[in-house]
């Protein structure tokens, strides 16, 4: 009896079963592929809902900056202000520049108290200051303890003090010894926008405020919770040993922080520094500084 058609039949059965788990195997492929790249589609989707969204925030925070009304005008001494926009919360905090340390003009004393903020020695925290100064003043006197080219030179690094203003606020990690955790413990207390040698303690952040005299961490933090209490046009509260503002005051530069946050938990942040004023194309702000996505 010859069996050579029912073989047949049994390699074919086989190719159809491995044919098909192929099949199969492509099919799940496919539809994994189309899963994942639908996920990654909402996310991008969400993101760029989210970014769009925070920039609202910063307009809206413009706005209110501009608001003629004083009473009503939103204060920009970092509180933070909420808003519903569709499905997403937005916060927004806004601070004036003149609260903040100009590292261009601040005085000797202001700066000393800025380093020493961070718990350093009054010997350190006068070393720092003075490499601030070689860095930004235009002669190359080294200061007693300061640092110029040769300094530079001779501790390996591939430029030497700048001799100019500073661009940005963070070209201070360029100061020889600023380090980054340094440098981040300071940033928000820092401006290059402000163009005063003081600080407006009416918006002043955390920092700012222990960089002047008799100012501990306490005397900052209480400080700044009465501030946020009292109304618009009211007398600032006493910080420390007796120092006050007249009024609030303030500039043109401001920092504006605003997070969105989607109902499913996207979120997106921006972080921007804006000088009020009409421009050329007609915005009533210019953007000086601007960053993505950074926590807030």
């Amino acid at each position: 009896m010859n069996n050579f058609p029912h073989k047949q039949k049994g390699v074919a059965l086989i190719l159809v079963l491995w044919v098909t788990v192929l099949l199969t195997v492509i099919a799940a492929s496919f539809s994994l592929s189309a899963r994942t790249e639908g996920v990654q589609a909402k996310i991008v989707f969400d993101t760029t809902k989210a970014r769009y969204l925070a920039e609202a925030g910063l307009h809206r925070a413009v706005y209110e900056l501009r608001n003629p009304d004083p009473d009503s005008r939103w204060v920009a001494d970092g509180r933070v202000y909420k808003m519903e926009f569709g499905d997403a919360e937005i916060e927004i905090q806004i601070t004036d520049e003149t609260g903040k340390i100009d590292i261009n003009l601040a005085s000797d004393e202001l700066l000393v108290g800025l380093f020493a903020s961070l718990g350093m020695s009054d010997d350190d925290a006068m070393m720092f200051t003075e490499r601030v100064i070689d860095w930004r003043d235009s002669d190359n006197i080294k200061g007693f303890s300061g640092a110029e080219d040769d300094d530079y030179e001779a501790e390996g690094f591939k430029y030497g003090a700048k001799d100019a203003l500073f661009d940005t606020v963070p070209e201070l990690q360029q100061v020889m010894g600023v380090t980054y955790d340094m440098y981040r413990q300071l940033e928000k207390a820092i401006t290059v926008y402000s163009g005063s040698r003081n600080i407006n303690i009416a918006f002043a952040p955390q920092q700012a405020l222990m960089a002047l005299e008799g100012v501990e961490r306490e005397d900052a933090q209480l400080f700044i919770e009465e501030r946020e209490l009292i109304e618009r046009g009211d007398q600032l509260p006493v910080l420390g040993e007796g120092s006050t503002a007249p009024s609030r005051g303030g500039g043109v530069a401001f920092s504006i922080k605003a997070k969105a946050t989607l109902s499913n938990s996207h979120w997106a942040s921006l972080d921007a520094t804006i000088r009020l004023g009409g421009t050329v194309s007609g915005r009533p702000f210019r953007i000086m500084r601007w960053r993505d996505n950074e926590h807030m």
